[in-house]
């Protein structure tokens, strides 16, 4: 039977759009991951709800009785979308269901499929109007679609407080806003609709064709939990769903305008939107592809870094095995040659003694060397032990002074210390370390200073705290009349194996280790160690600062 009824106004705005978005979401879900099963099972709910929308949209544009009928009957499969969302949910949270559990939870729907055509699902109450009516079967159907969305909840919420990574926790969350903007959109509505009904609202029917619009927006919100995690960049999505929108929405006024000028207007502006659409598409596509390239060089570049850190590790430890096992016969190679320069072992003719001299500085070269690559190995590893003490620098550097004044003097150079006038207070330090890192300033500035010679001066004064306000230090500063460094020099000398340019033309056996170590030492300490030079040739300051406190 043909009869005759008004189609709502808003039918196209409404349906044709929802349509072509959840197909698109269709689309771009399967093509994400088409091995997975979470896209998979996402897929099929999308094309449920896309096979609801063209049964709506039939039963509102045919005029058989019948074929209406058909529709609205064929229209109730659609609560078999929850079953694979449910599918879904546990494939998200890593809990697939084996194949029993499945065949288990899909028996609650085989009375949907008994009763399809039956009058207890949809039956037709006026033939000359096509008006038809919901059967007992729908009762059924909302309460298996309460349990099943209950389900879903129920799995969310346990993987999510039981623990999970971030980024599965991130989907979850936004699974969770999906599911609860889909019941929060569908009560409103519904609650709105039985409001217009009530006050015999005549178009209450384009107001309810907007209803679908909740689930593209929770299929959407799910697109984006899957996608945005694995491979698609939302810049592209957004790009694309503007696109669609803006032709979809003027290409519907095709359906409305009777004016030739304002079709052709409308066609202008439709083709423009196409034009335009394309180029921001490719160029946002583009954007995307850099992106994804940068970030697959910053993995290869992050994987080759934790390479490289196992290397570093490994060199590490292999240095402080070797230095261990290196120290050992340095040792006792020095204490024999001690003994044998002492006379221990007989008197020696001059050629003997010069020799095993050379041999002695040598063997100490060797030993300091050793010292060096363990303290480095054990400062890598953080295995570096200091014995914190009370102590005054002026002791250490009058100590260091009076150890190296003959190493000055061979080189026909003096070193003068200058004393404070008064005491300098006392400070919590490893001795013997900072002792260490005085010699090594002084030792340096003998090496690579030709003629002229070095002062070595003690002061305090108040600086700067990080933390704010202003600290007493003690600054031990070394000057020297040497060869002098330029900016790029002075940047680079507390790098490990890092020496200044010239120093290998006055001195070729330095390992560029001592201040690099002295460095680490003094920000044990929480001081501070720098270098000053007014260029080659103006000679060097080496300052040292500790805090009193």
């Amino acid at each position: 039977m043909t009869c005759q009824f008004e189609i709502p106004s808003l039918l196209l705005y409404a349906y044709i759009p929802v349509i072509i978005f959840s197909i698109y979401f269709a689309y771009i879900i399967l093509i994400s991951n088409k091995k997975s099963n979470i896209n998979k099972y996402l897929f099929i709910f999308s094309c449920f709800f896309t096979f609801w929308l063209l049964l709506n949209v039939v039963s509102w544009y045919t005029r058989k009785s019948d074929l209406m009928l058909l529709a609205d009957r064929l229209s109730i499969l659609e609560i078999f979308s929850l079953f694979f969302f449910l599918l879904f949910v546990h494939e998200l949270t890593r809990k697939p269901l084996g194949l029993f559990a499945k065949f288990t939870l899909s028996i609650p729907f085989l009375p949907i499929l008994i009763l399809l055509f039956s009058n207890h699902n949809v039956y037709l109450v006026d033939a000359e109007n096509c008006q038809n009516q919901s059967g007992n079967l729908y009762y059924y159907v909302y309460a298996l679609a309460l349990i099943y969305v209950f389900l879903a909840i129920k799995t969310l919420l346990k993987k999510y407080y039981r623990g999970s990574d971030e980024k599965l926790k991130k989907q979850i969350k936004i699974v969770m806003f999906a599911i609860i903007f889909l019941v929060v959109w569908f009560l409103s509505f519904v609650s709105f609709m039985q409001y217009l009904v009530s006050i015999n609202y005549a178009n209450s029917d384009n107001i309810a064709l907007f209803i679908p619009i909740g689930m593209l927006v929770f299929i959407a919100a799910i697109t984006y939990a899957i996608t945005r995690y694995q491979m698609l960049n939302i810049k592209l999505l957004a790009a694309q769903v503007l696109v669609i929108s803006l032709f979809i929405l003027i290409g519907a006024q095709f359906f409305f305008v009777r004016n030739s000028v304002n079709i052709i207007l409308t066609g202008i502006t439709l083709a423009g939107v196409v034009g335009f659409g394309y180029i921001l598409v490719r160029s946002v596509k583009l954007e995307v592809q850099r992106k994804e390239e940068l970030e697959n060089l910053s993995n290869q570049l992050s994987v080759a870094n934790d390479k490289l850190h196992v290397l570093d590790q490994a060199k590490s430890e292999f240095i402080s095995i070797a230095s261990h096992q290196l120290r050992t016969p340095l040792t006792s190679i020095k204490g024999f040659v001690s003994l044998l320069l002492e006379g221990t072992y007989g008197a020696l003719d001059d050629v003997k003694k010069a020799a095993l001299e050379k041999v002695y500085i040598s063997n100490e070269r060797l030993i300091q060397l050793v010292e060096d690559l363990l303290n480095i190995s054990r400062i890598e590893a953080g295995r570096m032990e200091f014995d914190f003490q009370e102590g005054q620098v002026e002791d250490l550097v009058k100590e260091v002074v009076s150890t190296l004044e003959l190493s000055a003097k061979a080189k026909d150079l003096y070193l003068n210390y200058q004393k404070p006038e008064e005491p300098m207070p006392k400070i919590k330090m490893d001795i013997t370390k900072i002792k260490e890192v005085i010699s090594n300033m002084v030792d340096n500035a003998i090496k690579y200073t030709q003629k002229g010679g070095i002062t070595v001066r003690i002061t305090d004064h108040l600086t700067p705290k990080e933390e704010g306000g202003f600290g007493k230090v003690v600054e031990v500063i070394v000057s020297d009349t040497g060869i002098g460094m330029d900016e790029e020099e002075l940047g680079m000398i507390f790098e490990k194996f890092q020496r200044g340019k010239q120093i290998s033309h006055y001195h070729t056996d330095g390992t560029g280790l001592g201040m690099y170590i002295g460095k680490k030492v003094v920000d044990v300490h929480k001081g501070r160690i720098w270098a000053e030079s007014d260029g080659h040739g103006k000679g060097s300051r080496f300052i040292l600062e500790l805090p009193i406190n």
